[in-house]
């Protein structure tokens, strides 16, 4: 149990900050024998040493001094603060940090904190996905919901899935992959396994949720651009009580035919003044994928803006409607 630490170290250290109880270990549980007002303070000890668990992942023996301290002069628990202040979202299965890395990636966690639905709006590798999902684990370790749903239009970009082989699991899944690498970075494989499984993590593409209502539930909705305004609006009214949503998407990597206006694009003209739903626009200063996608972004804006401006100029000389006398006839002669 990693509330007892390596060799028990941890439940060591409890048991000599409070030498007049009786600690007894028994698997998952302990008892304590003693005086009422100290086994409360005890329990309050328990309590804050779980929640920093479940936050970010095995505290050591050094970290339990911390708290113990902090608890003795009276301060707030620092589990509650140093995750603010180092930007850490939740610890990986291997006591890796989930960090916000921008100042865009910050104000997501702010404002995923302040509202019931987010939309994120960003380049390639800003990391509007994984921190999404780094949210949403966080969500369900501290037992803030009581699962997770990953949804994922599966729109075709060059490729046809009924080209794809397998069933229609294995032709989805490619489309998913993303989540689910997220996923294995934040979570115990075996762990993930049994998530999954139980449902208690489902990733699945966005059209089969049509019909359900999703309570106690943190839901990310992610390349929202090639959703089209009918399933965007579905994916958010799927919403149930205790429940948030993250909208993730690209306004440059829509896939989607001509004939088809993303839903992306409609959410964040029609819903921007709504109260409890906020807006996050990342650009190429959050990037925190290899350095020469910056530039790779940059080439490919430059190069699009200088296509618009050779379009426009092209339709401007087709409209335009001036009239001009044959140059034979000008200037006009004197007749004889």
């Amino acid at each position: 149990m990693y509330l007892y630490g390596v060799n028990n170290s941890n439940l060591e250290l409890i048991q000599r900050a409070y030498p007049d109880l009786k600690l007894i270990a028994r698997g998952s549980t302990i008892r304590a024998l003693g005086d009422p007002e100290k086994l409360k303070a005890l329990q309050g000890l328990i309590d804050s040493l779980l929640t920093e668990i479940r936050l970010r992942g095995p505290v050591d023996s050094q970290r339990v001094s911390e708290i113990l301290r902090r608890r003795r002069e009276g301060l707030p628990p620092a589990s509650h603060s140093t995750a603010k202040e180092d930007g850490v979202i939740v610890y990986g299965h291997n006591g890796t940090k989930v960090i916000a890395k921008s100042p865009g990636q910050q104000r997501m966690v702010e404002l995923s904190e302040q509202n019931d639905v987010l939309f994120a709006i960003g380049p390639a590798g800003s990391g509007k996905t994984y921190t999404a999902v780094a949210l949403a684990v966080r969500a369900l370790k501290i037992k803030a919901v009581k699962k997770i749903v990953l949804v994922r239009p599966a729109v075709e970009a060059g490729e046809r899935l009924g080209f794809l082989p397998g069933d229609m699991k294995e032709k989805i899944d490619p489309y998913l992959r993303p989540l689910y690498d997220a996923l294995e970075d934040m979570i115990h494989p075996e762990k993930l396994k049994h998530y999954l499984e139980r449902n208690i993590i489902e990733i699945v593409p966005l059209a089969f949720m049509r019909g359900r209502t999703l309570n106690n539930a943190f839901i990310i909705c992610d390349e929202a651009q090639n959703a089209t305004e009918i399933q965007l609006k579905m994916m958010l009214t799927r919403l149930g009580l205790q429940s948030k949503i993250i909208i993730t998407g690209d306004m440059t990597q829509i896939d989607l035919p001509k004939s088809i206006r993303s839903g992306l694009i409609q959410c964040t003209r029609i819903l921007k003044d709504i109260e409890g739903i906020g807006f996050i626009h990342l650009n190429e200063s959050d990037v925190v994928r290899h350095p020469i996608i910056k530039h790779i972004l940059r080439a490919y804006e430059k190069a699009e803006g200088e296509a618009e401006q050779r379009s426009r100029d092209r339709k401007a000389a087709e409209n335009d409607t001036s009239i001009q006398a044959p140059a034979s006839d000008w200037p006009p002669t004197k007749s004889a």
